[in-house]
Parts: C-alpha cells; sequence; structure tokens
C-alpha cells in the first residue's frame, strides 16, 4: 500500500496522464478538424456554468468526506469532519494518478490515519464506501430506467450493433451482480476473515519473508473483521443507507459534468439522458488501465457525446468536461500532498485502536 503514496510514484502517475491526455486531445483537435476556431470558441464559453462545473468539482471532497464521516463514526469515535473531507478528495485524486484507479483507497486510508483513525477500521470505512457506491449504481440505474427514463437512448448510438441504452442497461447489470457481492461480504464478514487467514497462512508456508509480513497483518484483520461486525446491525445498515444516497452527491462531478459541460459550450439536451450516458461512461471509466483514464476518456466521451456534440465543438466541451471530472481536483489534490511531503509523510502500519 504504501508504495502506491511515495512522491515519486505519484509524480510518475501525474506526469503520465498530462503526457497521454495531451496526445489524446491533440487527437480529438484532429477530430473536431478545425483547430483554428478553438481559441475563439474558448471566448464563446458561458462561464458562470464553467463555475458550476468547479462547484461540482469541489463534492468529490465534500460529498466523498460526509459519506466517510457518516460511515467512520459508528466504528471510531468522533472522527474529524474537515479531516474526512480531506480523505474523500484525496483518495479521488490518487484514483487519478494512478492506473486502474489503484491509488484511491490507499491514499483514502492514508488520509484517515493522518486524522487519528486507526488502519483497520480506515480499511473498513472505504470497503463500506465503495459498498455504498455500487450499491447507489445498482440501484439507481434500474430505478431511473423504470420510471421511463432514458427512452431516446434508444435510438442513438451504435456501438458493435448497440444502442446506449442497450450498453447502459449490461453496465447496470454488472453493478447489480456487484451489489450482491458486495452484500454478501457484510452479512457474513467472519467468513471473509476466515478465508483471508487461511489464504494468508498458504501464503505463508510458501515464503518466510511473506509469512513474517503477514503475521504483522493479522491483527489488522481480525480488527477488520470486528468493524465489518458493526455495520451488520440495525444502526449500522441505516448508516450504509445514508452513505448510498450521498454516493449521488460525491459522485456528482462524475454524473453532471457532461449536461453542465454541454450548457458551457451553448448546447441543450435532455438532462436525464445526459445523466445515464455520463454513468454509463463513468462505470467504463473505472475499468481504465492508465491514470486518471487519460486517453481513454477523451476518446470515449468523443465518441458517446457525438450525438449531442457538433464534431467542431468536441475539441472545448472536451476540456471543459475534463476539468470538471478530474482536473480541478488534481490541482487541489497537488497542493494538499505537497505540504504533506514537506511535513513529512507518515507510515501506514497497523496499530491497535
Amino acid at each position: 500500500m504504501a508504495s502506491l503514496l511515495t512522491p515519486t510514484t505519484l509524480r510518475r502517475g501525474f506526469g503520465l496522464f498530462v503526457a497521454v491526455s495531451v496526445v489524446s486531445y491533440v487527437g480529438v483537435l484532429v477530430y473536431g478538424n478545425d483547430a483554428s476556431s478553438f481559441l475563439p470558441s474558448l471566448a464563446r464559453l458561458h462561464w458562470g456554468w464553467v463555475l458550476v462545473g468547479a462547484g461540482l468539482a469541489s463534492l468529490d471532497w465534500i460529498g466523498g468526506g460526509l459519506r466517510l464521516w457518516i460511515l467512520t463514526r459508528e466504528i471510531h469515535p468522533n472522527p474529524s469532519l474537515p479531516g474526512m473531507m480531506i480523505a474523500g478528495g484525496m483518495g479521488a485524486w490518487g484514483s487519478y494518478v494512478t492506473p486502474l484507479q489503484a491509488g484511491s483507497s490507499p491514499m483514502t486510508v492514508y488520509s484517515m490515519k493522518r486524522t487519528g483513525v486507526p488502519v483497520p477500521k480506515a480499511i473498513t470505512a472505504t470497503i463500506m464506501s465503495f459498498i455504498a457506491t455500487v450499491v447507489f449504481f445498482a440501484i439507481g440505474g434500474p430505478l431511473a430506467l423504470a420510471f421511463g427514463a432514458g427512452k431516446a437512448l434508444g435510438t442513438r448510438g451504435d456501438v458493435l450493433g448497440l444502442s446506449l441504452l442497450d450498453l447502459f442497461k449490461g453496465s447496470m447489470g454488472i453493478f447489480a451482480i456487484l451489489g450482491v457481492l458486495l452484500i454478501t461480504v457484510m452479512v457474513a464478514p467472519k467468513f471473509m476473515s476466515r478465508g483471508i487467514h487461511k489464504l494468508a497462512e498458504a501464503l505463508g508456508r510458501r515464503s518466510r519473508r511473506v509469512g513474517a509480513r503477514i503475521e504483522g497483518l493479522r491483527a489488522g484483520i481480525d480488527q477488520a473483521s470486528e468493524s465489518m461486525n458493526a455495520f451488520n446491525t440495525p444502526r449500522g445498515w441505516i448508516a450504509l443507507g445514508w452513505a448510498t444516497l450521498i454516493s449521488g452527491p460525491s459522485h456528482a462531478n462524475k454524473l453532471l459534468a457532461g449536461y453542465v459541460a454541454l450548457r458551457a459550450v451553448g448546447i441543450e439536451a435532455n438532462f436525464v439522458d445526459v445523466l445515464l450516458v455520463q454513468t454509463l461512461i463513468t462505470f467504463l471509466l473505472y475499468f481504465a488501465p492508465t491514470p486518471g483514464a487519460s486517453g481513454v476518456a477523451e476518446v470515449l466521451s468523443a465518441a458517446v457525446m457525438s450525438v449531442y456534440v457538433p464534431r467542431g465543438m468536441v475539441p472545448v466541451y472536451t476540456i471543459v468536461w475534463r476539468c470538471i471530472l478530474s482536473w480541478f481536483t488534481i490541482a487541489f489534490g497537488f497542493v494538499v500532498f505537497s505540504g504533506w511531503v514537506r511535513k513529512g509523510l507518515k507510515g501506514i502500519e497497523v496499530e491497535s485502536p
């Protein structure tokens, strides 16, 4: 975990993010086929909507932090709300500067540890936060379709013979399966703990070095199991319910970035249809191998949003959308992380609660 948090690793991730983003954006400019009108189109932006986008980006911190605070207070006394907001935002930042979002959970746990939350409890809260996200999408997407949202998507897009609505339904099905699996983990934490212990023992027998490291993690595994048990109560389920509801605003920058970017470039579209398309994009980018889905995001957005954005406006739309989606958070996150580096980074060893 700690190896993902070194300044060198994160700096390299950021460098790769910038390099791939620049190359892919050049491709978007070529796709727009009108590079000479790019700068004039920036002058025609509706800057009020750009400010709305900046406000949405702050929900990486505010919404994500509030959700962590609600979950953490079930297993740790008096967690710091400002500290949890920093943890929520830095978790998003960590996901943007590492491949496959690998830095999200370690950065969240590390940020929580800096506020005094023991590592096993921080891990549990992070897992529960992920469960809340999956449940939110698994329930919210099908519910929106049940009420008739997104019908227009059935006639839009053509990816391997599938409409945007077909792709959206498929992604929601995967979320539903993940939701069932994660709820099972929550209901039977002792079973999962025993399985992890057995796996740890098997790995320990194969390597003394690995065995020595795993021995130090046993207490953490037990503490995490006890923390999971705290959520398998009426109070814990209520906390998960609130966290699920807050998953909406905590992901608002991802879900609403498309609509706000459209308005920023002067395009009006059906709010719900654009929301569903952005949900689809969010899910697909979750598995992107590059830091912050750089390259993949620009190409995917240009392809999927082409049903709304004229080809010549794709470059300016993309830059506004990208700022809301990740660039604002990346910029502020580096300010926070640089401050930590100057003060000295702490370790992430397991401690007693």
